[in-house]
């Protein structure tokens, strides 16, 4: 069992409900990241997605694309990424570690050394966004051998049998994206996501992660009550962007939204 899928287990256990946040890896520069990483877990953090930067990423909205650029300005790569995961691993074994990125660096490098860099990074699971279930058997087999999980992104228009698709071959938790659209876009519809949730959890039994359009400690809270976890993302990106003058007043306020939400979804009341 993946490290990924044993938090879940416990998750599932004690009725916790996870905290996912998301930052790309390098912005708003590479020195940044690996601290952040250890602040959002001391701030309630229980799974990490980090970003790999890329040149196109068209299923992003405009506050992550800024954040690739901003990081491929400072020469990052999928290399520099998973090196991160290395000096994240130095102090903190137990927080598992989601890549998320786009399939064409990891087609590059190739998906055996992909896989053998990233398990001895400690990298725990692999998001590929332009990689859907149809394409990525010989990608989610290769990982399967290295002890990381596939992780599918699952849309609100995703029928009964690609849910089935993805209950095959992915692992560790799905990403449902509750607001059709490019990250950090549209408004999210609870009752929509609930409707939804009732068709993906009849078709596996696989954890689910709910994202795109939270933003405070409110709608986390509602989210936590029907998945399995909390995604956050452009969120967090937006506060780098307005301080990245002051990197640290990035850090604290991430920091304050992440312990406010994990707040919010440990009250049940």
């Amino acid at each position: 069992m993946s490290r990924l899928a044993a938090r879940f287990v416990e998750f599932k256990q004690s009725g916790h409900k996870a905290l996912i946040p998301f930052i790309t890896a390098g912005d708003p520069s590479p020195d940044f990241t690996v601290p952040m990483m250890h602040a959002m877990v001391t701030a309630g953090a229980d799974i990490i997605e980090l970003g790999v930067p890329f040149s196109d990423p068209m299923a992003d909205g405009p506050v992550i694309q800024r954040a690739s650029e901003r990081a491929l300005a400072h020469g990052m790569s999928l290399r520099r990424t998973i090196e991160m995961v290395v000096e994240f691993r130095k102090d903190d074994q137990i927080t598992p570690v989601v890549l998320m990125g786009y399939a064409n660096p990891i087609e590059a490098m190739g998906y055996e050394a992909f896989a053998i860099a990233a398990e001895n990074a400690g990298v725990d699971g692999v998001l590929t966004v332009d990689l859907p279930p149809e394409e990525a058997q010989d990608c989610a087999a290769t990982l399967k051998e290295h002890h990381i999980d596939q992780i599918f992104l699952l849309a609100p228009n995703s029928n009964v049998e690609r849910i089935k698709k993805m209950d095959a071959l992915g692992s560790g938790f799905l990403y449902y994206v509750s607001v059709k659209g490019i990250t950090g876009a549209g408004h999210l519809d609870t009752d929509d996501v609930k409707r939804k949730l009732v068709d993906i959890r009849a078709n596996t039994q696989i954890p689910v992660g709910i994202g795109f359009g939270i933003k405070d400690a409110e709608t986390a809270k509602v989210i936590s009550g029907l998945g399995d976890a909390v995604v956050v993302g452009s969120a967090l990106i937006s506060k780098i962007e307005a301080n990245l003058d002051v990197p640290e007043q990035a850090k604290q306020e991430i920091s304050d939204l992440l312990n406010a939400m994990r707040v919010a979804m440990d009250n049940k009341n």
